[in-house]
């Protein structure tokens, strides 16, 4: 079943995973019970996607995972001897600007994802030491988002709040580590300009524990545009998440998908909705609330 976005896409997605009545009528019967669901930023969007991939060959290593960034200068990941050093004025003024203007409209501060470590390293359990790339705490951050190795992936797994702010697009993209080890701030935005000039040839690319439901001014449409710059970039796939969940059953459901992809061999999108089905059929996670917002945009071959 194929989805083209356009107005709200979260109140969309939930809906479109149910059908013949709602949650827990006599009639509840989800959409992925008989369909695997995939969506598009536009209807030319497929066409487009497969002559930019058209004749390219896999990347020759599996997964890179970027998770679990510091956001606070109150983090215990700091060594207790190394107290966070605040800037000078003149040093990395345009991200203190981003981090204030953000917390501006989210009313506070980053929360940190703890589980997305949990997540990391079920999945990359599941891959060969030389195949696999894993950057948590100081390291989940811009430059490694950036560095050009990452095109040697296959997937590239980043858990980490997205955001999207509609009155200022500049600052729409994921956050990452906002502080180096010595607790020097750092540029930790990968905005979406920065994303649109990747070079990532990727099979699949997963947008994790992103922070969709934010704000009036900033809301789940965001990851559209997350999504095509990510497609821009190179990427045949991406699976984003249209609202927050917990972190332990977005870790749960994303052990489950990776086993189903790398270790069955089973398509992105047949992958997700097996998961799905399972976590719907589990007794902890069978809501919708905590499977429903995961869906994979573009190539569904």
């Amino acid at each position: 079943l194929l989805l083209r976005e356009g107005g709200n896409i979260v109140e969309g997605e939930k809906s479109s995973t149910l059908a013949g009545g709602n949650e827990g009528g006599q009639n509840y019967q989800p959409l992925i019970v008989n369909h695997e669901i995939v969506t598009l930023p536009s209807s030319s969007s497929i066409a487009i996607l497969r002559e930019q991939v058209k004749g390219r060959t896999p990347a020759p290593k599996k997964v890179a995972v970027i998770a679990d960034p510091v956001f606070a200068d109150n983090d215990p990941r700091f060594q207790i001897a190394s107290q966070p050093k605040k800037e000078t004025e003149n040093n990395n003024l345009t991200t203190m600007k981003l981090t204030r203007s953000l917390e501006y409209f989210l009313g506070s501060s980053f929360n940190r994802l703890e589980g997305t470590r949990q997540e990391a390293e079920a999945i990359l359990a599941l891959v060969p030491d030389n195949l696999e790339q894993l950057s948590l705490d100081f390291n989940a951050n811009r430059e490694t988002a950036i560095n050009p190795d990452l095109s040697q992936y296959q997937i590239v797994h980043l858990a980490t709040h997205g955001l999207l702010n509609e009155t200022q697009p500049e600052l729409s993209g994921l956050v990452l580590s906002l502080y180096d080890e010595t607790g020097k701030e750092t540029p930790g935005f990968l905005q979406l300009n920065d994303i649109f000039n990747l070079e990532m040839p990727a099979e699949l690319v997963v947008l994790s524990a992103c922070e969709t439901g934010i704000g009036e001014e900033i809301r789940g449409e965001g990851l559209v545009s997350l999504t095509r710059g990510f497609m821009y970039a190179g990427a045949k796939r991406v699976v984003v998440s249209l609202w927050s969940v917990a972190d332990n059953s977005t870790a749960q459901l994303m052990e489950k998908y990776y086993q189903k992809i790398l270790e069955t061999g089973k398509n992105p999108v047949e992958a997700m909705r097996e998961t799905q089905l399972e976590m719907l059929s589990s007794e902890n996670w069978n809501s919708p609330y905590y499977w429903a917002p995961f869906v994979v945009q573009g190539e569904w071959k």
